[in-house]
This record gives C-alpha cells, sequence and structure tokens, in this order.
C-alpha cells in the first residue's frame, strides 16, 4: 500500500465539533516536554525495582519473590484499572485529570522512598500504577491536540521515545543511583520529576471540556479496524513478553553467552528498542497502518530466529536486536492507529489497547512458565514467534479489502 494512499486514508483532518480545524497551541512545545518528562518517569517508575531488586530486599528484610511483585502488582494494575478509569473520568477536563495523575506520582515517591517497611512500599507503587492506567489514555489526545493534524504520528513517536528512554537510561541510571546512594535516592527523584510536570502541565494546558479535544474522536472511526488491532496488540505482547521474561535463561543456556555478556546485550536489546521507537516514529504519519504490521512481522522474524539460529552466538545477538527493535514499534504504532480508527472516544480506545496489551504481558510471561518445565526455553520463544505470526495475519486480514468488503455485506 502507498504512502500517500494510506495516509490519506487514514489521516483526515482533525476538526473540532464545530467542524473548523483548531490552530497548533503555541504552548505546544512546553506542554509536549512535560508529557514526555512524565512518560519517561511512569515508565521507570515501572520497571525501577528491577535494578533495585537485592538492594530493597536486604533494606526491608523481604525475599526476592516479593520485591519482584513491586513489578508484577504494578503491571497488573495497569491492566485492569485502564479502561475503567478512561470510563469514570471521561468528563473531567484533561487538564485535572493530567495534574490529578502526577500529583499522584509524586505523592507515590515520596511515599516509596520514606517507606521503612514494604506494605507502605507497595501501596505507594500500587498508587502510581493507578495513575499510569489512565495516563496513557489521556496523553496521547491531549499531546497531538496541541499540534497540526499532520504531526499526529511525530508527537505519538516523541512521547514514545521518552518512554522507552526509560530502559536504556531511566533503569540503568536508578540502579547506579542506588548502588552509590541507597535506593531511596532514585525512588524520589523520581518524584522530583513528575514535580516538574506537574507544575508544567498546571501551568500552561488549556482548561476545555475532553469532548471538544482536537484529537478526542477518531479521525476515521473504524469499528472492525478497531478490534483487529486491539486483538494483534494483545497477541503480539503475549508472544513478545513470552519470551522476553525468560531471555537470560535463553542468552545463557542457549547461545552460551557468560553473565557479562548477557548483562551487556540486555542493554543492546533497549538500545534496539529505542532505535526502532525512532524510526518508526518518522514513518507513523505517511503509514500509519503499515508500520504496525512491519513492527509486528520484524517482531515475529526475531523470535522465530532466536528459536531456530539461537544456540549461536552471532545468529542470536542479530535477531535479538530485531527483536529489541520491533518491541517499542508495536505498541507506539498500535497507539497511533487507535487515534485514528477508535470508533467513539480516543481516550476510551487508548486505555482498551493499554489494558489489552498489559494483559497480554501478564500472559506471555504465565505461558512462558508454563511451557519452560515441558520443553525448555527454545520451545518459549518458539510459542512466543507463532503467537506474533498469529498477530500479524490479522493484521493482514484486517486490512484486506475483500475481508473488509465481506463483513460490510454481512453486517
Amino acid at each position: 500500500m502507498g504512502g500517500v494512499t494510506e495516509q490519506a486514508r487514514w489521516a483526515g483532518p482533525e476538526r473540532e465539533r464545530g467542524g473548523a480545524p483548531r490552530p497548533a497551541s503555541r504552548r505546544g512545545p512546553a506542554v509536549l516536554a512535560a508529557l514526555m518528562l512524565a512518560a519517561f518517569t511512569f515508565n521507570t517508575v515501572e520497571s525501577l525495582p528491577v535494578g533495585l531488586l537485592e538492594m530493597i530486599s536486604k533494606s526491608l528484610g523481604v525475599s526476592l519473590s516479593a520485591v519482584g511483585l513491586l513489578v508484577t502488582g504494578y503491571g497488573a494494575t495497569v491492566a485492569v484499572a485502564s479502561l475503567p478509569l478512561a470510563h469514570v473520568l471521561r468528563a473531567v477536563p484533561r487538564r485535572h485529570v493530567l495534574t490529578g495523575l502526577l500529583a499522584a506520582l509524586v505523592v507515590s515517591g515520596a511515599v516509596a522512598a520514606s517507606a521503612a517497611s514494604y506494605w507502605p512500599l507497595l501501596a505507594a507503587r500500587l498508587l502510581a500504577a493507578l495513575a499510569q492506567a489512565l495516563f496513557w489514555a489521556v496523553t496521547g489526545p491531549v499531546a497531538v491536540g496541541l499540534f497540526a493534524p499532520g504531526a499526529r504520528g511525530r508527537v505519538v513517536g516523541a512521547l514514545s521515545v521518552a518512554g522507552s528512554l526509560a530502559l536504556v537510561l531511566g533503569v540503568p541510571a536508578g540502579a547506579w543511583l542506588g548502588r552509590h546512594c541507597g535506593w531511596p535516592v532514585p525512588v524520589a527523584l523520581t518524584a522530583a520529576l513528575g514535580l516538574v510536570s506537574l507544575v508544567t502541565i498546571a501551568g500552561l494546558l488549556p482548561t476545555t471540556r475532553p469532548e471538544e479535544e482536537p484529537a478526542a474522536y477518531g479521525a476515521r472511526p473504524d469499528v472492525r479496524r478497531f478490534g483487529t488491532v486491539l486483538a494483534a496488540g494483545f497477541l503480539s505482547a503475549t508472544g513478545a513478553f513470552a519470551g522476553y521474561t525468560y531471555v537470560v535463561t535463553f542468552l545463557g543456556d542457549v547461545s552460551g553467552f557468560s553473565p557479562g555478556a548477557v548483562g551487556t546485550l540486555l542493554a543492546v536489546f533497549g538500545t534496539a528498542c529505542l532505535a526502532g521507537v525512532s524510526v518508526t516514529a518518522a514513518l507513523l504519519d505517511r503509514f500509519p497502518y503499515s508500520a504496525l504490521t512491519a513492527a509486528v512481522t520484524v517482531q515475529a522474524v526475531g523470535m522465530l530466529g532466536l528459536y531456530a539460529a539461537g544456540a549461536r552466538p552471532v545468529p542470536a545477538v542479530l535477531f535479538l536486536v530485531l527483536t529489541g527493535g520491533a518491541l517499542g514499534p508495536v505498541f507506539m504504532a498500535a497507539q497511533n492507529a487507535m487515534l485514528h480508527c477508535a470508533p467513539g472516544r480516543t481516550d476510551i480506545a487508548l486505555a482498551a489497547n493499554s489494558g489489552s496489551y498489559n494483559a497480554g504481558i501478564a500472559a506471555g510471561a504465565a505461558l512462558g512458565g508454563l511451557i519452560l518445565p515441558l520443553g525448555g526455553v527454545r520451545d518459549v520463544f518458539l510459542a512466543g514467534g507463532l503467537l506474533t505470526v498469529g498477530s500479524c495475519a490479522a493484521l493482514l486480514l484486517g486490512a484486506h479489502p475483500l475481508s473488509r468488503a465481506a463483513a460490510v455485506s454481512t453486517g
């Protein structure tokens, strides 16, 4: 499909409810920067315990598995709460919602940093998770609404790049600070970053009714395509995290890398994720649907390549890079597609997508855990790759003109 055709089909002019296009806000760049900082902070908060695992365990006198629940519980909360929160707060002005979410992030960081026992820390984490559950649903429509319609993909890409930096910069920097200054220091720093975003959003973002936001509704509502993207995102997330959860075991046991080399390869994986997001962001405005299909396809090639050739070091690194380079773009492109095809409010569609993707993450980790004792870690990547192939097939079938015409004639 050519870029011009796809862009024309998907990226119709964004209009206000009255029918006139809304000009880009002069405050847009500053608000976007604050939202990017918030995206980086939320994603860092979500994964920060991974880099502080042993420090928190020793400091609070709890097991490593209990500290691991700080991450698992966070993801599960995001998956379950995204859609209900978006529905309950659908009528609240986005400025009020975002300031409330960022205030929750600040309070969560302050409570967590001062926690002297496990349960206050867990409670603080769950508060941040509830805030993040709604953050990604409202941030996209707010951010793209501040700019001209033709820049939508670049704005979504900027938010995703900022979020991806958490893996490459936020978590490693937090681990370094934790080793040198104690684990509460990086946790408190996230509260400080959240405060900067809070002050900026509260001061610069206009107060408007949610339904009057320029990107409050899909540019080209399409129930069938919405369902296709939702299903494909769930399948790709399940497949990706079935493997990624056990990638350290795979690289050590199958590929034969030393523990030190595995640590370096994880950094390479995160860098590939950031690079993939950056490249895909430049293509979203021209290829809003094909970008998602391409990312899912690359993920399938990477995972199946690891299964087939991962026992050899060079192919293992190559296919690991492909898998990492697709992981971030899949979610970003799905979020961007939702802004186009949402059959109703875009914040509800984005919340559904976020919840579905996080549910896929949890399902993937569980699936990998079931397969691992039965077939080994290579079979985990085979299952993940096949699920990703299923995701790709769903996208291709959903975009096929004959299947769409048949759906219309039988509907």
